[in-house]
């Protein structure tokens, strides 16, 4: 009865969000049973494979709803405020919003579970026979088993999204930390350049011990572990640089003599790297990741079960509505800001231009992060 009461004062947005945690949850249902259908149809085969194959959707879906748990305090700031004129406390408050999360994912795993029965009953065609595992008793336990996963999931990456000692947004201006830890940035770099070296060491000619690459097992092309390894550093090390690189652009945006344009749009990037971030970064792994995945091994025979677009899709779907979350979440909390400049006499076009601005800027880093993490890919898989 709770939910229902928080559901009447819901708007567009969080309908939206509903919607958007409801979907990934049946699509990430629909890889699981037929992963499961095709068990029951081929018993012959290896199952494992299938399913290791649905943990990255599972893992993407939990990522969305661990972002979309952060961003909901932030944009509906009353409901904290009513919440916890109520009583509840944090903890409360926290496992609330993931319980509402846990729910959308219970009811798009149901809608799949409905579609997958309904299908088996008949009426799907031969093509999709094998999938749905026609022709042999259903298990009660193993849908339901595996089905659980995806609301068990989402939920607890929504519950651990924000720790319970960090205050939750109420609507009051908070200050933004800038500037990021020497520490983190040289790390950073130390990886990348270490990868980059371990890629070039496995691509050379006689990388492998009889003098040839090494054959990965499954059909995945031909390279070298030490080339696979360094790719692996080095696209870690640009994940861990991608926030440094933001509050740079944001710095280099307000050198010299600015225009007020070009200074809100610095300063503002530089206060909001530190958010922006993670989730950019796992926006340009995952994409590079994905499309240099399909480029060398999307039309090799026996990959074409485990790389499927609708798991590829899904992966860069979550990641992308991950990074739109938070920036959400940012806007949501930059108001107090943005309305003390509307007070103050600023122009809202100078507002939305800065805005634009920054939006650009941290696009040309993430397709520049993105783009270096593909070219090592493609380099450590040619």
């Amino acid at each position: 009865m709770l939910y229902l009461r928080l559901a009447r004062g819901y708007r567009a947005a969080d309908l939206l969000r509903w919607l958007l945690t409801t979907t990934a949850a049946a699509l990430v249902a629909a890889l699981l049973l037929r992963a499961l259908g095709r068990a029951l149809g081929t018993p012959g085969t290896d199952a494992l494979p299938r399913l290791l194959w649905c943990l990255p959707p599972l893992a993407a879906v939990g990522w969305f709803a661990a972002a979309a748990a952060r961003a909901v305090p932030a944009a509906r700031p009353e409901r904290i405020r009513g919440l916890t004129a109520a009583g509840a406390g944090p903890v409360r408050i926290r496992l609330l919003i993931a319980g509402e999360i846990a729910l959308a994912c219970t009811a798009g795993s149901l809608l799949a579970l409905l579609a997958f029965l309904v299908l088996r009953n008949d009426i799907a065609g031969p093509s999709l026979a094998a999938d749905l595992g026609m022709g042999t008793p259903l298990p009660a336990a193993a849908p339901v088993t595996l089905l659980a996963l995806v609301p068990l999931a989402a939920g607890l990456c929504a519950a651990l999204a924000v720790p319970a000692t960090d205050p939750l947004p109420t609507g009051a201006e908070t200050t933004a930390r800038t500037g990021f830890p020497t520490a983190l940035t040289a790390t950073g770099l130390g990886l990348l350049v270490a990868g980059a070296a371990l890629e070039l060491y496995g691509l050379r000619p006689g990388a492998a011990a009889d003098g040839r690459p090494v054959d990965l097992p499954g059909g995945l092309g031909d390279t070298s572990h030490a080339a696979l390894a360094g790719w692996a550093m080095a696209a870690l090390g640009l994940a861990m640089l991608t926030g440094p690189l933001l509050a740079l652009a944001g710095r280099v945006l307000a050198l010299g003599r600015p225009s007020p344009l070009r200074l809100l749009a610095g300063r503002g990037l530089t206060a909001e790297a530190r958010r922006l971030a993670v989730p950019l970064a796992v926006l340009a792994l995952t994409a590079a990741t994905v499309l240099t995945a399909f480029r060398h091994w999307g039309d090799r025979p026996g990959t074409g079960e485990a790389l499927t677009a609708l798991a590829a899709v899904l992966v860069i779907a979550c990641a992308a509505a991950a990074a739109l979350a938070r920036a959400n979440e940012v806007r949501h909390s930059r108001r107090a800001v943005s309305s003390t400049l509307l007070r103050l006499g600023a122009a809202p076009g100078l507002l939305f231009g800065a805005a634009v601005l920054r939006v650009l800027t941290a696009g040309t880093v993430l397709l520049l992060t993105g783009g270096l993490t593909a070219a090592l890919a493609a380099g450590a898989l040619s």
